[in-house]
């Protein structure tokens, strides 16, 4: 289907979603770069997709509806049979006694409302348009559980090995996994996806199968097939209806045979914003003031899977301008971004962060983004490249902001280089979201509370407080939660701080100057907030972060 852009950019400029001045920029960024405009303006974050949504159903001329908040039951789904909602890319939205919505990425088709008149007799057929990856989600609701699959797979002998690894990656991207897990066992092969940062089982496959399906992963990821004592790591390229997704390969020995780990690095993150991230206007503002210098460090700091890398990436994309050389070294690279040099470390060429970074600085960047802080090495040359006038950002692994000043010491970079270099020290945690398809209210007392931790009473002083929970449906698949947001903690440094670090501060002292700064919150409190605003809960809360911290 073809999008008309002449007339998506005068849909943007006459609602006021994007200024003359923006479109201007985007639309040289695009003959430059040689993408749509359209893919400039959401990597910006000048469009989010609720307005591309709704700026294309203006295009086609009909309502637009987000699947993605409102996703319909299974059962509404299912009364549109699943041939035809695939092959025209349909889903029953609403239905009353009189009339039917049917969702659509393509409402241009002809003779479409008198097909689906054939299937709701008697009702008034309206169509509306539906961004494409939520049409594709909803036909997750006419798959059979892997299980079942598995079983119809190897009992056909036909393409058993292909056929079992795209059913599984077809789930993953379905359910918006970030990890996929093989797990040998004794007698069988235990399938788990890592959602919304939860582990799951899905299915298990019988252990004669999985020689086969070990080694197409294998033979995809450009890995030795003859070598089953070894850690190996590998990526593939998977394509399939003109969707890419990147897959990161990890295969380690285990006492039952192989084990694979896959991280998916699909585009359901790759739009992200500071926003969309969890970032509060406040939190957002102090970020970009401190990205606005010429130079200088920002670190962000927490564990693996904390989302540190996707709020960097986040904030490149704000600092991506024609006139600004940004430049990154990485292991791996996780998404592409457009007009940003992307370096991408290899142990094999000897390319690693503190062979790489030299190298980086004599290609006259003005920004640098190194993918991770490992060692004294990487540490010092960071610190010197934002010393010498090269605005540094990176990630650091420290349990929360403070304690990151003391980790640096440690790694023997003088505390004066710190001192003039640090700028701003980011902190996070991923959360849970309620699903808002089930999220409902709750009435909970200070016993209640007392219960979960007393440290909460101090954020909960009312007698009886409303907070918020999911259900479980068939959006969440019966979690109470879909989706993940962030919560963050922010030390910018001042010169009260620039002047303890002289002295070999503990992350305690640190701590105590900091959060005299107004405005200053902790990763709870800020996670506080966002369960008071019904976005998360404070079961979800407590498990990724500590009501003392």
């Amino acid at each position: 289907m073809q999008i008309d852009e002449k007339k998506i950019k005068e849909i943007l400029l006459r609602q006021n979603y994007i200024s003359p001045e923006n479109l201007k920029r985007a639309e040289e960024f695009s003959r430059e770069h040689h993408i749509s405009i359209i893919d400039y303006l959401t990597s910006e974050g000048l469009i989010n997709r609720n307005i591309l949504g709704q700026t294309l159903a203006e295009s086609f001329s009909v309502p637009y509806v987000d699947l993605n908040t409102n996703q319909p039951h299974q059962e509404q789904v299912l009364k549109i049979s699943e041939a035809l909602a695939k092959e025209k890319r349909v889903v029953l939205f609403r239905e009353d006694e009189k009339s039917v919505v049917v969702a659509t990425d393509n409402p241009t088709q002809k003779d479409l409302v008198q097909e689906l008149g054939k299937i709701f007799p008697g009702k008034n057929v309206t169509l509306a348009y539906a961004m494409s990856e939520d049409i594709e989600q909803t036909f997750y609701n006419y798959r059979q559980s892997l299980e079942a699959r598995f079983i119809k797979i190897i009992k056909d002998q036909k393409r058993i090995a292909p056929s079992i690894i795209e059913e599984i990656i077809e789930d993953a991207l379905a359910t918006r996994a970030s990890d996929i897990h093989f797990e040998p066992l004794e007698l069988e092969v235990n399938v788990r996806f890592r959602v919304d940062g939860v582990l799951q089982e899905v299915g298990r496959i019988p252990k004669d199968q999985y020689s086969n399906i070990l080694n197409r992963i294998k033979v995809q990821a450009h890995l030795r097939i003859d070598e089953h004592f070894a850690a190996q790591d590998g990526a593939i390229r998977y394509i399939k209806n003109g969707r890419v997704t990147d897959l990161r390969i990890s295969i380690v020995p285990t006492l039952d045979g192989e084990k694979v780990a896959i991280r998916v690095l699909a585009e359901y993150v790759r739009g992200f914003t500071l926003s969309d991230l969890g970032l509060s206007v406040t939190d957002q503002n102090i970020i970009t003031e401190s990205a606005k210098k010429p130079f200088g460090m920002i670190l962000v700091t927490g564990p693996t899977g904390s989302g540190k890398t996707t709020t960097l990436y986040a904030l490149i994309k704000i600092l991506n301008k024609p006139e600004v050389h940004i430049m990154t070294i990485e292991d791996p690279v996780e998404y592409k971004i457009v007009g940003v040099n992307q370096i991408q470390v290899n142990r094999q060429t000897d390319l690693t962060f503190s062979k790489g970074l030299p190298s980086i600085l004599r290609q006259d960047p003005n920004i640098i983004l190194v993918g991770e802080i490992r060692g004294p090495d990487t540490a010092e040359i960071a610190v010197n490249a934002a010393l010498t006038g090269h605005l540094l950002l990176s990630t650091f692994h420290a349990n929360d902001a403070s304690t990151a000043i003391p980790r640096l010491i440690d790694m023997h970079v003088e505390p004066f280089l710190i001192a003039s270099t640090l700028e701003l020290i980011v902190a996070q945690r991923l959360v849970r979201k309620i699903c808002e398809n089930c999220r409902s209210s709750v009435s909970v007392t200070k016993d209640d509370l007392a219960r979960i931790s007393p440290n909460l009473l101090n954020y909960f002083p009312k007698d009886v407080t409303t907070l918020y929970k999911g259900k479980g449906c068939g959006a969440c698949t019966m979690t109470g939660y879909r989706g993940r947001t962030a919560v963050f903690e922010f030390i910018q440094i001042n010169q009260q701080i620039q002047d303890l670090i002289l002295h070999n501060p503990s992350s305690q002292q640190i701590f105590e100057v900091a959060k005299k700064r107004p405005g200053f919150h902790t990763l709870f409190e800020d996670g506080i907030e966002k369960v008071k605003s019904g976005l998360t809960t404070i079961e979800e809360l407590l498990r990724v972060v500590s009501s003392h911290s």
